[in-house]
This record gives structure tokens, sequence and C-alpha cells, in this order.
């Protein structure tokens, strides 16, 4: 996977460094969703030299590519997780940020049936729900 990321990447005019493998290496690894600051401060670790400019630039990149989605969090969707191929919904841990894509719920009838009643052409919808992970559950 981190390939096809790289090599997106590259297709969109963007320098291949081992700082931009590092951020793709922390995105692609991360149980949570995580944001621009988050990621710095990891990538840091093995890359002092990292420009913070460096990161948002190559989230933005990600996110404009479709392999990263923004998640909504109670402070806004400054966060961001790698997406996961076709349609799925997600379950977030409220308190330590673990990210969990589930599958196998079928709500198209019922959003139909909603955006029909209100005179709107469904295009897409996103199902996000919260709660605590079970190691959290245990604190």
């Amino acid at each position: 996977m981190k390939e096809t990321w790289m090599a997106k990447l590259k297709e969109k005019g963007m320098r291949i460094t081992a700082q931009r493998e590092a951020i793709v290496d922390i995105l692609l690894n991360s149980e949570k969703a995580l944001d621009p600051l988050e990621v710095y401060d990891l990538t840091r670790q093995s890359h002092p030299s990292l420009g913070v400019v460096t990161v948002y630039r190559t989230m933005e990149c990600l996110e404009h590519l479709g392999l990263l989605q923004k998640v909504h969090q109670a402070c806004g969707c400054n966060k961001f997780l790698k997406l996961k191929e076709g349609h799925h919904h997600l379950l977030i841990c409220t308190n330590c940020g673990k990210a969990v894509y589930f599958e196998g719920l079928n709500f198209e009838n019922a959003f139909s049936e909603i955006a029909e009643n209100n005179n709107f052409l469904l295009q897409d919808h996103w199902l996000q729900l919260s709660g605590l992970c079970p190691r959290c559950q245990k604190i």
C-alpha cells in the first residue's frame, strides 16, 4: 500500500523524500485519526529537520487523492484517517481516538426515503459512531 501512495504522490508532482515516506508510514500504521501536528510530532522523532508545511502539504495531497479522509471530532474535522476501499462506516473511541471501519449495515433504503421525503437527490452518505473501545472501557 505504501508503494501505491508514494506513486500517487509522485504522479501529483510531489518529490519523494525520506520525510514524506515517514509521514506516509505513520498514516498507514496509525489505528487512530491524526491531525497534521500529531503527524509532525511523530515524524520529527526520526526526521528532526522536517518542516510542518511538508506534513500539511502531504496530507492535503493524500486527501485530494482519496487516500485520506477527514474525520469528525467534537472540536471539528481536523483529523485524518486512511481511507478504506469500498463503502464502510466508522466507529471512533472518544477517549483514545482508535478508529475502526465496519460494514454490514444497509441503510440505503432508509436514507433514500429520507432524501425523497425532503426533495433531495441522495448522492452519498457518511456514518460515524463514537463510543469507548474495549481498552478504554477498562480504564
